[in-house]
């Protein structure tokens, strides 16, 4: 068995009771950044044997924990924060594990693009998720998403977030209104609201943009 387990995006409060239960019983959790989870884990007192599972060992190490599961072993997935798959590694676990005949189980958990969307205001029956935007070929995407008729969210990271803002500007035109959900469930959390070139103006004055960033991008009327 498999278990995607979703963790904190930042109050470490924010964790199920199954959760815990279920990354104490595991043999393994697999872990995207040690350093990072090991506050997690020391929180909750989970004394669990952990790997490493990155994007950048995933294909060479996946046979290995496959072996491992088909041997009896239950293994959990855990990623830095939110839920492992979305926007961070493991997607290509999942699938192997399914075309293994492995048992995969996610449970329902923290993740940035709920909360945002629905504090956001905006309209939300329908919505498009983006995820990051793709480094190359950016520009074609954001001139296709100007004609999505749906409410639109974006991950951005403070480095490229001024130059997504110009973007958005430049391909939406300045009549959509956005949402900016910063550092969601943390101690700096912060939203704002309102037209694209009032945002772009605050985040101008900022001396240094720092956090995980959720943009909403309004629909079109």
């Amino acid at each position: 068995m498999l278990y995607i387990v979703p963790t904190p995006i930042g109050n470490l409060e924010d964790f199920t009771f199954r959760g815990l239960r279920i990354l104490k019983e595991v043999d393994v959790i697999l872990v995207e950044n040690y350093k990072f989870s090991k506050k997690l884990l020391d929180f909750y007192n989970i004394k669990t044997q952990t790997n490493r599972y990155h994007i950048h060992n995933e294909h060479k190490i996946i046979p290995y924990f496959i072996k491992e599961i088909k041997k009896g072993k239950k293994l959990a997935l855990i990623s830095n924060a939110g839920t492992p798959g979305i926007s961070d590694p493991g997607f290509l676990l999942i699938k192997s594990c399914i075309r293994s005949s492995i048992p995969v189980e996610c449970l329902p958990g923290s993740t940035a693009l709920i909360p945002a969307l629905v504090s956001s205001g905006l309209s939300i029956n329908e919505f498009t998720f983006i995820g990051f935007l793709p480094k190359k070929k950016r520009k074609i995407k954001l001139e296709n998403l100007s004609k999505e008729n749906r409410t639109i969210v974006l991950y951005e990271s403070p480095y490229r977030l001024l130059r997504t803002l110009n973007d958005i500007k430049y391909f939406f035109g300045l009549k959509r209104n956005i949402v900016i959900c910063k550092e969601i469930s943390k101690f700096f959390q912060e939203t704002l609201r309102g037209n694209i070139e009032k945002i772009i103006l605050y985040y101008e004055n900022i001396e240094k943009i720092l956090g995980e960033y959720t943009i909403i991008i309004e629909k079109s009327f």
